[in-house]
């Protein structure tokens, strides 16, 4: 999430006030000490299991990351060549680089392959320095890339081509001329693009600018409202906005996610502000169809959405975990009633329609439980009481709370946040991206939270400046499991050797980095975390721009990979099956890095195009 959404979010919060009562946390509880807390046993390592072949269009049993196949076999059984080498032999980049450049190690390069403007749906005259409004707007690349997955086609090597869907969270304003059509001008600039991509013979990536799967979904498309809540939000709302990370699902589909619960674009004066119920959803797309409707999918809940995860058992039993990007926010999972159809892709087209919603509760002790988020259940009925945002106020404050009425699931599913805090789910320190390894180990970044004043084990820093990873395992790694176990991967911050505060101090073993924000672990069980700190003298002094690090599970080890311009977030994370190509984001560059114009003034965001230039896997 980028620090223009809080702003775009803060006269809605400033208006909703801080709902609280007592209830669900002992006030005089004691942070646990993360240095004496047993690690999980696990058993990552890098499994030199082959990647998926060409034909291949769904991912394998183990979770939404987990592209793996089983080692390729000769007809008489004998194991084939061995494959590349996906150790990790990368030599890390310095400290406190803030280069106004994508910085990344030697023998690689990093190209940008589409920028904020950039022509996407077929017609489009793409930004070429003067700024654009609508209805140009609407078919070219929106602004601040985020979440992102990369989709084989039928008949195209996904080593060489393919889809690649991306989020537009928020406005590049430089790019726009907001005096003309200034409204819809700003929504279209937010939402998704979907666009064709090829490598070319000298190993560079580009657009297929032809390609008729390229298509644009913004603030101004219409989509239809599909679940539960439909009979309150409506049977279609007009625009997506706030599209910050994404996930996909087992049957190919592109799950953005809306990370606001207003259209704010409506805050500057303009008439005809629709009901707030249409914003907050997961939006399902299918980039195979371009000439499908997106839907919001209400029963996965309305929230702070960051992006999605899926994990997937023998069974085809499927849960999605999320993560409500809000300071603080609880964790989400939703189980659909259905088994997946690996048989049949249009019958999973209505999978996310029915299902449980749950919200994870992590209790002190290392074990959790996933509460049921169900009308009638779990104080979930007419007349309950919302504690608010509790945990930000010191202990001995005089707690006040607020009456709200559950009487349908409709209604559980419009308000998940203060249904969450009724039910007693934990208040985290602001849930960013969820990731599901190889080995169904689940891990989910807390990116900070500067006003927490009632701690415990799982967020066990007051004013939690720098944030943390926490990770757990659903007991018997089942999808449909109500129990799980839990501890902290990590906590971010300041080397220890700096001697400041320990609320400041983190345990990083390597290159020390603050505020994790995307998370993804590879279809060869490594682990990538991107961040989203500060970018003041202040951050960048101690930890530089913001950067992407490898980390060991095993040992912990953090070594740092690629670092942005100034200025910028790094977000996003998706690859080409044979890891040889990776696609990441730099979202807000402020200065001089991927201009346009004559003299600057319009630093673009992007998706750049991370590879070794001897073809090698990238990270080994």
């Amino acid at each position: 999430m980028s620090y223009l959404t809080d702003k775009l979010r803060a006269p809605y919060r400033e208006a909703q006030g801080e709902l609280t009562v007592p209830g669900q946390m002992l006030e005089d509880i004691v942070a646990a000490n993360p240095q004496r807390r047993s690690l999980l046993k696990n058993s990552f390592g890098l499994s030199m299991l082959s990647v998926f072949g060409a034909s291949t269009l769904l991912t394998a049993c183990g979770g939404d990351d987990d592209d793996d196949d089983a080692p390729a076999t000769g007809g008489d059984g004998s194991t084939g060549p061995a494959g590349p080498d996906y150790s990790v032999t990368f030599k890390p980049l310095d400290d406190k680089l803030v280069a106004d450049t994508v910085t990344v190690p030697e023998g690689y390069v990093a190209e940008v392959l589409y920028s904020a403007g950039d022509k996407c749906a077929i017609g489009s005259a793409g930004y070429a320095g003067i700024p654009q409004s609508y209805p140009a707007t609407e078919t070219q690349a929106g602004g601040q890339h985020d979440g992102m997955h990369f989709y084989p086609l039928a008949g195209v090597d996904p080593n060489q081509g393919g889809l690649l869907v991306l989020n537009h969270e928020a406005l590049d304003n430089a790019t726009l001329d907001q005096g003309v059509e200034g409204l819809r001008t700003r929504l279209s600039n937010v939402g998704v693009s979907v666009v064709e991509i090829a490598r070319g013979g000298d190993g560079a990536w580009s657009v297929k600018a032809d390609s008729r799967y390229n298509k644009r979904y913004t603030g101004n498309t219409v989509y239809n409202v599909s679940g539960p809540a439909e009979p309150l939000v409506g049977a279609t709302v007009v625009g997506t906005l706030n599209n910050c990370s994404s996930g996909n699902t087992p049957w190919g589909t592109y799950l953005t996610c809306e990370e606001t619960l207003n259209n704010y674009h409506y805050q500057v004066g303009d008439v005809g502000k629709p009901a707030d119920e249409g914003y907050g959803w997961v939006v399902e797309i299918d980039p195979q169809d371009p000439d499908s409707t997106a839907v919001k999918r209400t029963a996965m809940g309305r929230f702070s959405h960051e992006n999605t995860a899926y994990m997937l058992d023998a069974n085809n039993r499927v849960a999605f975990y999320m993560g409500d990007d809000t300071t603080p926010g609880c964790i989400y999972k939703f189980v659909p009633s259905k088994p997946y159809n690996p048989a049949n892709r249009a019958s999973n087209m209505g999978l996310l329609d029915e299902g449980t919603l749950y919200a994870a509760r992590f209790n002190d002790d290392g074990s959790g439980n996933w509460v049921e988020l169900t009308v009638g259940k779990n104080n979930l009925t007419a007349g309950a009481t919302d504690p608010g945002n509790f945990t930000q106020l010191a202990t001995g404050t005089v707690i006040t709370g607020t009456i709200v009425n559950f009487n349908t699931q409709a209604d559980v599913l419009v308000n998940t946040q203060a249904a969450a805090r009724v039910a007693g789910a934990t208040l985290m320190d602001r849930p960013e991206w969820i990731t599901v390894g190889v080995d169904k180990t689940l891990y989910c970044t807390l990116t900070n939270n500067g006003g927490r004043q009632r701690t415990s084990a799982a967020n066990p820093r007051a004013n939690n400046s720098h944030g943390h990873i926490i990770r757990w395992h659903e007991r018997g790694d089942s999808p449909l499991a109500t129990i799980f176990e839990w501890d902290l991967l990590l906590l971010a911050g300041r080397d220890a050797a700096d001697g400041v505060a320990p609320n400041l101090t983190g345990n990083v073993n390597g290159d020390t980095f603050s505020s994790p924000d995307g998370i993804r672990v590879d279809p060869k069980g490594r682990l990538w975390v991107q961040t989203d700190a500060g970018t003041g003298t202040s951050t960048t002094d101690f930890f530089g721009n913001n950067s992407m690090y490898y980390i060991d599970q095993k040992t912990g080890e953090s070594k740092r990979f690629l670092v942005g311009p100034l200025g910028c977030e790094i977000t996003g994370i998706a690859y080409t099956p044979d890891l040889t190509t990776f696609f990441i984001n730099i979202q807000h560059p402020d200065t001089d890095w991927n201009t346009l114009r004559a003299g600057g003034g319009d630093a673009r965001s992007a998706t750049v195009v991370v590879r070794r230039t001897d073809g090698k896997p990238v990270g080994a």
